[in-house]
């Protein structure tokens, strides 16, 4: 996974003393949890994709508060993994996250969401997600995009594995890479913190 790299990087910077420990406890526990979430690489719903991902974020969550690592720790190695993650390496990348909220303006790409539409509004899998993509501008600040999560699945995981007091952390993520991409993300409220749906909605800086 191209991803683990990023938190190679990050957890070798926060604790250097105890580094390869906490790297072979995240790759046991990625073992176990990664069970839960193989259906993703297979799933018709195209947000399913990302769960492989949040259940290495889980798997190094597991590990540093096994090691009686502070929750706001925790928060802070999770926060610094993700902005690693979402961070342009090259000008292109940077171009590449600017570009989707330039292309919301020509027709064709109505045509888009509502195929995308139509793909996330339906489950892959128990487990996983369910969306509903939004363009009517009077419900999209005028923007002409936004999103509604009506099931969340990596909640679903975390809450799985008993581990919901640290979901909250990964929805501070959608704000990084909103701002990446040009954009000011606006929510009235998350699944995680006990919302129905995560409401995405979005205004360009």
């Amino acid at each position: 996974m191209k991803h683990k790299k990023h938190f190679k990087k990050i957890l070798s910077q926060r604790f250097p003393k105890n580094y390869s420990a906490l790297l072979q406890g995240t790759e046991n526990a990625y073992l176990t949890i990664s069970k839960d979430t193989r259906f993703a690489k297979t799933s018709t719903n195209p947000l399913d994709k990302r769960l492989d991902l949040m259940a290495y974020f889980l798997s190094t969550i597991q590990t540093l508060e096994a090691n009686q690592v502070d929750f706001h720790i925790i928060k802070e190695v999770c926060t610094d993994i993700a902005k690693e993650y979402v961070r342009p390496k090259t000008k292109f990348q940077a171009w590449l996250k600017k570009l989707p909220p330039k292309l919301i303006k020509f027709p064709l790409i109505t045509i888009f969401l509502k195929m995308m539409d139509n793909k996330v509004s339906k489950k892959g899998h128990k487990d996983g997600f369910r969306a509903k993509i939004v363009t009517n501008k009077e419900e999209t600040y005028g923007f002409g995009y936004g999103i509604d999560i009506i099931e969340c699945g990596i909640c679903k995981l975390f809450h799985k594995h008993n581990m919901d007091r640290y979901t909250p952390i990964l929805c501070e993520v959608d704000k990084i890479t909103s701002s990446l991409a040009g954009l000011e993300l606006f929510r009235q409220g998350t699944i995680a913190n006990g919302a129905e749906i995560c409401d995405f909605r979005f205004k360009k800086k």
